[in-house]
């Protein structure tokens, strides 16, 4: 048997004993630490004290008020059925519908010619003594026949018209129309002044605002035994003493009595006279 070195043996050892050594470190550095405690935090109680807050403290933030509740109106707007979109179109075009249904329904007033047509223009300038509708006012009515009462015969109007309160103030006419006028009969000047047309309308719109106010405002009857002859004569739409004066063939205040056709012209004068019965 060989002999082993001393030394070498020795040498064994000391590396052995390291080896060992190592392992221990080894061993020691692989323990995991110790896992550490886990604390759970109890949150602090909201303070109770109603006192000032400490200095340097954040202000506690303010209560919010709820809203208000919204009024029954807007409550009830905001519930209401909306109309749909659809029908926005045809909902805009009902008041042009009821127009239109109207409009047929309602018969459209007679338009006239002649003498009628044209008075009823010229009328307007009457109006603001004698009503639009000639109830009268400042002036005396016209309607309910009462033109017819003061006037009847259409000459004495027209002459009325022509010269006005003053024209028959400078002949000191006092009765201007019917003195037996039921009721009375109207004094010149006694309701103001009547304005003399004579000079601001042409003579033909003088005898178109008569007829105007006679028949469509009096109420005259242009088939009634009493008025036919004066209608045809003067208010109708083939009046030929209206188309005669128009075409500027004869005058109002001409001095003499024509013949147009088998119609009488009587004029009426160059000055106011009094009125006539009929």
């Amino acid at each position: 048997m060989t002999e082993i070195p001393e030394h070498l043996l020795k040498r064994s050892r000391e590396r052995r004993s390291a080896i060992g050594k190592g392992d221990d470190a080894a061993t020691t550095s692989e323990t995991p630490a110790a896992t550490p405690a886990t604390t759970t935090e109890t949150p602090a109680a909201a303070p109770t004290s109603t006192g000032p807050a400490p200095r340097g403290a954040a202000p506690a933030p303010a209560a919010v008020a709820p809203p208000k509740p919204d009024p029954v109106y807007v409550t009830a707007a905001k519930n209401r059925k909306k109309i749909p979109f659809w029908a926005m179109a045809t909902l805009s075009l009902m008041p042009i519908w009821g127009f239109m249904y109207v409009r047929a329904l309602t018969a459209s007033p007679e338009a006239h010619e002649g003498p009628l047509g044209v008075g009823a223009e010229v009328y307007s300038s009457c109006a603001s003594c004698h009503g639009a509708a000639g109830d009268g006012g400042v002036g005396y009515p016209f309607s309910g026949g009462e033109v017819l009462e003061t006037f009847p015969q259409i000459e004495d109007q027209i002459r009325f018209v022509y010269y006005g309160t003053e024209g028959y103030n400078a002949e000191s006419v006092e009765i201007y129309g019917n003195p037996d006028r039921e009721g009375g009969p109207h004094l010149t000047g006694e309701r103001g002044v009547m304005p003399e047309f004579g000079g601001q309308l042409e003579e033909s719109e003088i005898i178109a605002v008569v007829c105007h106010e006679r028949y469509t405002i009096g109420g005259a009857d242009p088939t009634s035994v009493e008025f036919a002859d004066e209608y045809e004569a003067w208010c109708s739409a083939e009046s030929p003493i209206f188309e005669s004066i128009e075409a500027g063939e004869i005058s109002l205040t001409a001095g003499e009595e024509e013949q147009l056709g088998e119609v009488p012209f009587t004029p009426i004068g160059a000055v106011a006279v009094p009125g006539g019965t009929g």
